[in-house]
């Protein structure tokens, strides 16, 4: 499942956020790439351990676990501390997929990357090229959002930046281990919140609405890893 995460974050936001990154010092972002995907990956980073990381990080997912359409389509048990990069001067990222474990920096746990999520720190009028391009059981899809907007997919996709041949591409992205591993399973249980929801605004009984309840929770009890 792929899905939009439109205004996680809001104009001042992202102002915010878009000063700091503009004054930090950039690093090779091949320093945090496996052997295979660091002939794939030109682009920079913020350093794992830059104190502005951990700000802007924090903020990020306090967006992201405020968001009723995250949490909802996420179910996220854990979401490793986001990370930040900056594409320009033709600056890409090859079709790869993501490490399945990635370890929390500064402690012994793991993420297991079930879901990726970018969050778009640039406008596309800012720049051209920069498309996120996801491959998947939905096809092929090119996705260009407006800063503070994000977009969650499965980890086990494969995907790519195209090259940014004008301008600059900031983003932030992290990966979330969810509660429930399987993306069809994710997929079934966010329809059918949202189906609810809508049941809800629409005067359905209490009756019906106490049972699908409960189906969905049975359903969660069911899937569910802790």
């Amino acid at each position: 499942m792929m899905l939009a995460l439109p205004g996680l974050l809001d104009a001042s936001q992202v102002r915010t956020c878009r000063a700091a990154l503009e004054q930090a010092q950039w690093t090779d972002g091949r320093s945090t790439a496996g052997h295979l995907a660091m002939e794939a990956k030109d682009n920079e980073q913020l350093p794992l351990d830059h104190p502005l990381a951990d700000e802007l990080g924090r903020q990020i997912v306090t967006a992201l676990t405020a968001d009723p359409l995250f949490m909802s389509a996420a179910l996220p048990l854990r979401i490793l501390p986001p990370r930040f990069n900056r594409y320009r001067g033709g600056g890409q990222y090859g079709d790869h997929i993501d490490n399945a474990i990635f370890q929390v920096p500064g402690s012994p746990q793991r993420v297991r990357s079930d879901i990726s999520t970018t969050v778009f720190l640039s406008d596309p009028a800012e720049y051209e090229g920069g498309e996120l391009v996801i491959h998947d059981t939905f096809g092929e899809r090119q996705v260009k959002l407006p800063a503070g907007h994000a977009v969650l997919y499965p980890g086990t996709s494969l995907h790519r930046v195209a090259p940014v041949t004008r301008g600059t591409r900031y983003a932030a992205f992290c990966w979330t281990q969810s509660l429930v591993r399987s993306d069809t399973q994710r997929a079934l249980l966010f329809e059918q919140d949202v189906a609810i929801q809508r049941l809800t605004r629409a005067g359905a009984s209490a009756q019906i609405l106490s049972q699908l309840t409960g189906v969905y929770h049975n359903l969660l009890r069911m899937w569910s890893e802790l």
